[in-house]
C-alpha cells in the first residue's frame, strides 16, 4: 500500500510539475507574442533636441508616503492617429483603395493630467490648412517645408516623424509620446470588446462609408464602429468637423466599454483583446514594449469617460479654399496653452 500511494504521489507530482512547465512556457510565448505585434518608430532620435519643452514635473502626488503604487508627477501629452493604410486584405477590405501610401485620417492629441485622473482629447481637424516643416526621411535627406497644405499630408510625405513634428510646430506643445491604429486594428479591437454602444443625434446615411443609422443608441460592431469613425457625407454640411464629433462620441464609449469589461477575470478574454490591440498599433520607442504599454494603462485606472473632455481645435473657414479650414486665432493658441 505504502509503495503505490509513493507511486501515485509521484505521479500526480510529475502531472502537476508538467502543468506549471506548460503554464510558465505559456505564459511566457503569450507575453512574448504580444510584445513583438507591437511595431515603433524612434521619433526622439528621428527628431532630436529641437523641439518644445518637456512638460514640469510636480511635486510627489502620493495621497500618503505609504501609497503602493506611486501616481505620476508629470502630465503627459500623446499624439493619437487613425491611419488609413490600407496595407494588407484586412485593412484594404475595410478601407477599400490601394496599398500604397497612407494618411492620418483621424488626429487626436491626447492631454493626461498629472494624476491621471482626467484627461483633454484635442481633434485637429485632417483638412485644416498648416505650415508643415521640414522633416527628416529614413534615407537621410528631408522634406521641403511647405506652406498651406493640409495637415494629413505630414504623415503621407514623412510618416510619424513628420506628423509629430508638424503637430509640434503648430502648438509648440511637446509629444512625449505617439499611438497609431490602422482600420483593422481598431475594428478589430472593438469586436474582442463586445462592441461598443452609442448614440446618434441624427439619422446616418452615408454611402461611402455604407453606414444607414436612424438616429438613437445602436451597439455597433467593429465593422460598423469604423464606418461610424469614417463618416462624414452622410451627416452635417458634409465636412470633417462632423464626422469628429462622432469621433469623439466613440472615444468616450469606447473608455465605458473597456471599464465595463472586468478583463482581469478573464484571462483568455484578456489575451484576446491584448492580442487584437497590440496587433494593429504603432509606436514611438518610449511605448514599444508590453510592460511600458501595461505601466501606461495602470496609472490610468483612475480615469473615467466623465473626467475625459473632449473639444476641437478652433478653426474657421480658410480665406483660399472654402473645403479648408485655418486655426481660429488666438483661440486655438490659448486652448494649446493650456496643455503644456
Amino acid at each position: 500500500m505504502g509503495r503505490r500511494s509513493s507511486r501515485w504521489l509521484k505521479a500526480v507530482g510529475f502531472t502537476l510539475a508538467g502543468t506549471l512547465v506548460l503554464a510558465v512556457m505559456g505564459a511566457g510565448y503569450a507575453y512574448w507574442h504580444l510584445n513583438d505585434n507591437i511595431k515603433s518608430v524612434d521619433i526622439d532620435n528621428a527628431l532630436g533636441d529641437n523641439r518644445p519643452a518637456k512638460t514640469r514635473s510636480l511635486p510627489s502626488l502620493n495621497p500618503s508616503a505609504s501609497a503602493a503604487t506611486p501616481l505620476p508627477s508629470e502630465a503627459l501629452n500623446i499624439l493619437v492617429l487613425g491611419s488609413d493604410s490600407r496595407s494588407g486584405k484586412r485593412n484594404k477590405s475595410l478601407g477599400g483603395g490601394n496599398s500604397e501610401g497612407a494618411r492620418s485620417d483621424t488626429a487626436m492629441v491626447v492631454h493626461l493630467d498629472a494624476g491621471r485622473t482626467k484627461a483633454t482629447i484635442v481633434s485637429i481637424p485632417r483638412d485644416t490648412l498648416v505650415r508643415r516643416p521640414s522633416c527628416p526621411l529614413s534615407d537621410g535627406h528631408s522634406t521641403a517645408e511647405v506652406s498651406g497644405v493640409m495637415f494629413n499630408t505630414a504623415y503621407s510625405v514623412g510618416g510619424p516623424v513628420c506628423a509629430v513634428k508638424t503637430v509640434e510646430s503648430m502648438t509648440n506643445v511637446r509629444m512625449d509620446h505617439y499611438l497609431e491604429v490602422d482600420f483593422a486594428g481598431f475594428a478589430d479591437l472593438v469586436n474582442a470588446l463586445g462592441g461598443v454602444t452609442v448614440t446618434t443625434d441624427e439619422d446616418i446615411h452615408d454611402d461611402d462609408s455604407h453606414l444607414d443609422l436612424t438616429a438613437g443608441e445602436h451597439h455597433l460592431d467593429g465593422t460598423k464602429a469604423l464606418a461610424l469613425a469614417r463618416t462624414r457625407h452622410g451627416i452635417g454640411d458634409g465636412s470633417d468637423l462632423g464626422r469628429i464629433g462622432l469621433q469623439q462620441k466613440l472615444v468616450k464609449a469606447l473608455l465605458r466599454q473597456i471599464s465595463s469589461t472586468n478583463l482581469l477575470t478573464s484571462p483568455a478574454k484578456l489575451y484576446k483583446v491584448a492580442d487584437v490591440a497590440t496587433a494593429g498599433l504603432t509606436t514611438d520607442t518610449g511605448l514599444n514594449s508590453l510592460s511600458k504599454l501595461m505601466s501606461l494603462g495602470q496609472s490610468l485606472q483612475g480615469l473615467s469617460a466623465d473626467e475625459l473632455t473632449t473639444v476641437m481645435m478652433p478653426v474657421v473657414p480658410a480665406a483660399s479654399d472654402a473645403n479648408r479650414v485655418v486655426a481660429e486665432e488666438p483661440e486655438a493658441a490659448n486652448l494649446w496653452a493650456t496643455l503644456k
